[in-house]
């Protein structure tokens, strides 16, 4: 075991990917010898060369569109967009292109290719640096969306990213880049997409969270717990596929449910969170479905102040788990 950061956990996994496969390589802009702009890529070209650690254009459909050309031809590219606001201009790619493409050619082609982009606010990136895109691609069969919370999860999902054979889509959280450390073992080791984790049990309210949400609703459970306020905490770290049994398994005992994310509260990924929840553990729960995220509005403010008001934190979390407590 070594304490890492969450970026140097994505950075070493990256580099013992790449020497182990050959096919693997990366691609974005600055990702070469600058490495990237939050340095996520540092050393890889340096060790790899041109012909692996690929500067591109300031083109995102170009970068999605070369990416899927390399999968479909035997490569497995890891393509950088700098920012996930920055991911729209390769929607169709994404949308029409790799996640059809096993379904239009009957099975018979695969796109084994992982998209890292950061996402989220709190760190004064303002209206274009601070989006939460994710139930955008979570909606498309053909997609898997992977959102990690610690170091360890971040290696291990990663790593289940690459050798995946179908298009991943793996955001990382900016803000946790450098504020958040845990133990990442040594060697090779893979967390499965599709497993939620339950990071903190409780018997009277499930909060449901990803990413920097979920570390803040660790903290919120920790805040309450003063209250005698027993909170579980589900960690998604794989959106689509869900894992539903851990999700309901947790709901059907505390029999509340509270969920968090940081994107636009409507249409949000937590409302489909909230819709299965309803369909299939209705007759368990002891209080309405409860959400808090971000508000709706275009995006988020660069001022302080309003940042602060836009995003979400512990003490909003506390408030609502203390609210759905008292229900």
């Amino acid at each position: 075991m070594a304490l890492k950061t969450f970026i140097e956990a994505i950075r070493e996994t990256l580099a013992d990917e790449m020497r182990r496969d050959e096919s693997i390589i990366v691609l974005g802009e600055d990702v070469g010898k600058k490495g990237g702009v939050f340095l996520a890529t540092d050393g890889l070209w340096a060790e790899f060369g041109d012909d692996r650690v690929i500067d591109t254009p300031l083109t995102e459909s170009m970068i999605i569109g070369a990416s899927i050309g390399a999968a479909v031809n035997g490569l497995r590219p890891v393509a950088e967009i700098q920012f996930a606001d920055f991911i729209h201009p390769a929607f169709n790619q994404l949308v029409s292109e790799a996640a059809r493409m096993r379904y239009r050619s009957n099975n018979a082609i695969g796109v084994p290719m992982t998209v890292r982009a950061p996402y989220g606010g709190g760190v004064h990136g303002a209206l274009y640096h601070s989006q939460s895109v994710e139930a955008f691609y979570t909606h498309v069969p053909g997609l898997k969306v992977v959102i990690p919370s610690t170091p360890y999860d971040a290696a291990g999902l990663l790593r289940s990213a690459i050798r995946d054979d179908d298009p991943v889509l793996y955001f990382e959280h900016k803000k946790m880049y450098r504020s958040v450390r845990g133990d990442v073992p040594s060697g090779d080791f893979v967390v499965p997409l599709g497993k939620a984790s339950v990071t903190h049990p409780g018997t009277h309210i499930t909060v449901i969270a990803y990413g920097l949400m979920a570390h803040y609703s660790l903290e919120a459970a920790d805040l309450v717990a003063e209250e005698g306020i027993s909170v579980e905490v589900v960690d998604l770290r794989t959106l689509r596929p869900l894992d539903k049994e851990t999700v309901l398994g947790s709901v059907r005992k505390t029999g509340k449910c509270l969920i968090v994310y940081e994107d636009n509260r409507f249409g949000g990924y937590g409302a489909e969170i909230a819709a299965i929840v309803a369909e299939e553990a209705f007759d368990y729960l002891d209080g309405p479905i409860t959400r808090i995220a971000g508000p709706d509005v275009p995006g988020v403010p660069y001022n302080h102040v309003l940042e602060e008001w836009f995003m979400v934190s512990p003490e909003k979390i506390a408030a609502g788990v203390r609210k759905l407590a008292a229900y």
